[in-house]
């Protein structure tokens, strides 16, 4: 398989100097095939020229965007009192089709400011072809309502569920508890345990994991009910 993936960090790899970009500290990931020299970007936000001169450095032709869900940091806009560029400037520059799972794309328009043209709406277990490279679209709710994963080959973009150590906030708004135990026990645990896990933010000492790594320490994916879930997570739904 021709799989090609980067992994960039916000402050560090580009958007060099946004010291909110560096505290933020999320990755941007660039995902194709390195035969035909084609990839899309994942959760583009920050510096959206630095982005593309990368993908161009590598001699790679972006020809699309793929999100994980629809927090501002993670494809633009307004948070904290901060203005971020993402996806609306990057369709300005490269109009690519914007690829989000079907319960978020209302979501992903209202942040972004989007239009219904600019998006291809997809369902959970859905596939994308970038090149020869296919990439399973899996729906992973528990952060927002239409999160979802990325899964190449032995490849996992797990954008703000699952991270190394840890998982996303469930007690922001669209945020649920059990639909996040599920997508971790249910979906990603069951994974094989040499998937590579890139997460979506650099919370970690290291910034590359895997499955199996994470079912031995990282205590989220250890809990043995839900009920004991719902318990550390404060909720009684």
């Amino acid at each position: 398989m021709s799989l090609y993936i980067k992994q960039l960090l916000a402050g560090r790899d580009f958007a060099k100097a946004d010291s909110f970009a560096r505290q933020m500290a999320n990755f941007v990931y660039l995902i194709g095939d390195t035969e035909q020299r084609v990839c899309m970007v994942v959760d583009p936000a920050w510096d959206i020229p630095g982005i593309i001169e990368f993908a161009e450095k590598e001699d790679m032709r972006l020809i699309g965007a793929l999100v994980t869900h629809y927090h501002p940091d993670h494809i633009g806009g307004d948070i904290f009192g901060h203005s971020i560029t993402g996806l609306a400037e990057l369709i300005s520059i490269r109009p690519v089709k914007v690829h989000v799972n079907e319960v978020e794309s209302a979501g992903v328009k209202q942040v972004s400011g989007l239009s219904e043209s600019d998006i291809a709406k997809h369902k959970g277990g859905d596939d994308i072809s970038i090149g020869n490279v296919r990439v399973r679209l899996l729906h992973t709710p528990g952060h927002t309502p239409g999160s979802q994963c990325f899964l190449a080959d032995s490849a996992l973009i797990s954008g703000d569920t699952l991270f190394i150590g840890g998982c996303g906030r469930v007690d922001l708004p669209g945020g649920n508890p059990e639909q996040m135990y599920h997508s971790l026990t249910q979906v990603l645990a069951r994974l094989p345990e040499d998937t590579l896990l890139f997460p979506g933010h650099n919370y970690a000492a290291k910034e590359v994991s895997t499955i199996g790594d994470e079912k031995k320490d990282n205590y989220y994916l250890r809990i043995g009910s839900l009920e004991d879930w719902k318990s550390l997570m404060g909720s009684s739904e």
